[in-house]
């Protein structure tokens, strides 16, 4: 990363196990703050594992500063937890409210394209089999509405990329397992009409013949995206290749654009 700050503190909101903690270095973070709703998830591993102090913290992400105080973080990282917020604009608000001035938000979370070979599949088997739909997949965030959201939030010094990982299986079978080892299955709310086992089968039998590789393995997309600071992180690139964001808190040491009509070189000499 080319973020030059070290971190006294940062807050690892919906660290689960604590994977991304572990990537943290003495150098650039002296101790990390890991808050999760699931307890067990939180404590599975043991602190020999990490090479920086670390502090546990059983909590709803959703009531962040019920938590932690306002105005009290260097830093706050979400891996791979905020596409379960039910409320993603008042948790980004709790965020930027947790963040000293200058503080540094970076989120990673997967876009509104993940698993969409998987999703249309089930779409069209669905509509076959039974007549109708039902929501299979959990909804994600849409890739245009990531930075309208950071900005409604108050965040500053924003940029967006957008990048997708794909990873091959050997079918849509084991891709529902790997799912469901991950603890990534369909978390909607509300009753929900069951899976016949003839439409299961029916949407193993499209995925192949509409998304199907070459060598007879079916793909499955996770869609990435980079949100940076332009001035102070230059390239982003290594947490988890998910859905990455990030954002600082204002602050008035932060550049600010001239008023308008300001300028003293003309942009045509410069080109």
């Amino acid at each position: 990363m080319d973020i030059k700050r070290t971190f006294n503190t940062v807050l690892d909101l919906g660290s689960g196990a604590g994977h991304f903690t572990k990537l943290l270095e003495p150098e650039k973070a002296r101790k990390s703050v890991m808050l999760d709703s699931s307890e067990h998830s939180l404590m599975r591993d043991p602190a020999s594992e990490f090479e920086i102090e670390i502090e546990r913290i059983h909590g709803d992400e959703e009531k962040l500063l019920e938590i932690i105080e306002p105005n009290s973080q260097e830093a706050i990282v979400s891996c791979l937890s905020l596409h379960w917020v039910n409320d993603l604009p008042g948790t980004l608000v709790q965020i930027r409210e947790a963040l000293q001035p200058d503080g540094l938000f970076l989120g990673a979370m997967f876009g509104g394209d993940t698993l969409f070979e998987l999703r249309t599949s089930l779409q069209l088997a669905e509509q076959e089999r039974d007549g109708g739909l039902a929501p299979r997949i959990s909804p994600m965030t849409q890739t245009r509405d990531i930075s309208n959201l950071m900005g409604r939030a108050g965040f500053s010094l924003l940029t967006v990329d957008i990048d997708e990982v794909k990873v091959a299986y050997p079918n849509m079978w084991d891709l529902v397992d790997d799912l469901g080892a991950m603890g990534e299955g369909n978390a909607i709310l509300g009753p929900r009409r069951a899976l016949r086992r003839d439409t299961l089968a029916a949407a193993s039998a499209i995925y192949p013949a509409l998304h199907g590789l070459d060598d007879g393995s079916v793909p499955a997309t996770f869609q990435i995206i980079y949100m940076a600071s332009q001035l102070l992180v230059r390239r982003i690139d290594e947490v988890n290749h998910r859905h990455l964001q990030i954002g600082w808190k204002p602050a008035p040491s932060q550049p600010q654009p001239l008023e308008r009509g300001t300028g003293k070189v003309p942009l045509s000499d410069v080109l």
